[in-house]
């Protein structure tokens, strides 16, 4: 066993300084720390208006793509020094929701100008910037990605609803698009097949809970990640993975990814933003894990999945699915102390799902929470491999006490503890020396976590960043392996949302 010190940023931002234990992962070398120390970034120039969000590098030209959705461009930014991030052009990207890269072409996940219709993906040279093809997809491309061999794009189409009210509900049906990159063309794998089985779905743990919405309406696609010939999908609202067949352009399967019990010990959380205080402890209510980013890794031959479980809400006009807990009527058996539970102190300023079970008069039986603040590994079907607990709380709490679960914009001490506390969002693998690391952006407190996930029973804290005095509201991620560095050492490459920056951190 050894004691290293991690988490030290010297350049342009906070401070840090942490000593955590590495131990030996079971069959392995010993856990090795790494260092994520600053180098530089980019401003856009426009503060809360989404101009820096999803970053995808090119080794060939060493420029970053950035998804600047204010502006409705992609920032093409050069990288060669990336301690001086610049601007070298921008292409013409309206709606633009996501970009990746492979080889030579660029493709840009675009939503219609109504949101409500189909979007498009439109695909770019990415050294000259020419256009070169636009085909359409589903409706809402939030996020897009690449086959390994570059032959295909798979997109997540989420389908969000416009309005819930009366009878202007306008709910099209989630999807993932499958385009065939030299043709062309595009297939669609939809979820009609789960039309009249919606309560099936529920039994299993898939959350379906939109007004009057069938199983294809309800399910909302959120990012893919991709190997061999399947793709997993994030069904973030749903608390589901779809898995599916590239092969055939079909969903094979909807797994749902259960809850978390914040009641048992190492999975507590801090409950209330009124308490003025860091109070990270066992609850009786369950997280739903809810993931945003998805992203895989192999170990030993067989594929594991990683996922930030950030947690999101349905809170459209005329309808949301949140509500406090202090404004529910608990179920006196199941919540013998109810009323200390809904002091403000304690569970009643918690966020919790209004679908929350209930028994027959109505009294809530069980509270879901939006999220569970943590990150997760889990097998190629779903299963939970494992789950960082309440670790992430508890790294914030020790390294930036004075700013625990703060706003992005704000810095108000405790302010999202009622409310999905750090936000574990944007999640990127990557390979350093053989070991395979996780890299975490938390949305709201901001900064990056690593995790050694080489084991991926065991996975090892292996360093925190944070630069909030310059960078907030981590979206996406990029890795950058040394051997396509400028620096010759391992990048990260962070699309900061809400402070409209794209900063470079370079990996020791």
């Amino acid at each position: 066993m050894r004691t290293t010190t991690f988490a030290r940023l010297t350049t342009a931002g906070l401070v840090l300084s942490a000593l955590f234990t590495a131990t030996p992962a079971a069959g392995s070398a010993e856990t090795r720390g790494i260092e994520l120390s600053f180098l530089g970034r980019y401003s856009a120039g426009s503060v809360g208006t989404s101009a820096a969000e999803i970053p995808a590098y090119d080794p060939a030209t060493r420029r970053v793509f950035v998804v600047n959705a204010q502006a409705g461009t992609v920032d093409v930014l050069d990288l060669r020094d990336p301690r001086r991030p610049r601007k070298v052009t921008t292409l013409a990207t309206p709606g633009a929701n996501s970009v990746a890269v492979h080889g030579r072409m660029l493709a840009v996940a675009q939503q219609a100008e109504a949101k409500t219709e189909p979007g498009s993906v439109a695909f770019f040279d990415t050294r000259t910037g020419r256009k070169l093809r636009q085909v359409t997809v589903g409706v809402l491309p939030d996020m897009l990605t690449f086959t390994p061999d570059g032959r295909q794009v798979v997109v997540a189409n989420e389908g969000e609803p416009s309005s819930y009210c009366d009878d202007q509900v306008n709910d099209p049906e989630g999807s993932v698009s499958i385009v065939d990159v030299r043709r062309g063309t595009v297939r669609t794998a939809d979820f009609r097949a789960w039309n009249g089985r919606e309560d099936e779905l529920r039994a299993k743990g898939v959350r379906i809970s939109g007004p009057k919405a069938s199983a294809a309406q309800d399910l909302e696609p959120e990012y893919v990640t991709v190997e061999g010939d399947t793709a997993w999908v994030t069904l973030q609202e749903n608390n589901a993975l779809a898995v599916v067949d590239l092969r055939r352009g079909t969903v094979r399967d909807i797994a749902a990814l259960g809850l978390k019990d914040h009641a048992a010990a190492g999975n507590g959380l801090d409950a209330s933003d009124k308490d003025d205080k860091i109070d990270i402890r066992p609850h009786p209510v369950k997280g739903m894990y809810l993931p945003d980013a998805i992203a895989d890794f192999s170990s030993r031959g067989r594929t594991y999945l990683v996922t930030a479980n950030e947690g999101d809400t349905r809170d459209w006009d005329c309808y949301t699915d949140e509500v406090r807990v202090k404004d529910l009527k608990l179920s006196s058996s199941a919540f013998p102390d109810a009323a200390e539970l809904q002091k403000d102190t304690e569970l009643g300023r918690l966020t919790v799902a209004a679908d929350s079970p209930k028994d027959a008069d109505g009294a809530h039986t069980a509270l879901h929470v939006f999220g569970t603040r943590s990150l997760s590994i889990r097998s190629a079907s779903g299963e939970l491999v494992w789950d960082s607990g309440d670790e992430l709380e508890r790294l914030i709490a020790r390294e930036l006490p004075e700013h625990f679960n703060t706003d992005n914009e704000e810095d108000d001490f405790d302010s999202r503890s009622d409310n999905k506390g750090p936000e574990p969002e944007g999640v990127t693998v990557g390979t350093i020396k053989g070991r395979t690391y996780a890299f975490v952006g938390l949305e709201r407190v901001g900064g990056v976590v690593a995790y050694d996930v080489t084991d991926p029973r065991r996975p090892r804290l292996a360093d925190y960043v944070n630069t909030r005095d310059g960078d907030l509201g981590p979206e996406g991620l990029a890795f950058v392996p040394a051997h396509d560095s400028p620096t010759r050492r391992p990048l990260l490459v962070v699309g900061n949302e809400v402070s409209g920056t794209t900063s470079t951190y370079e990996i020791r």
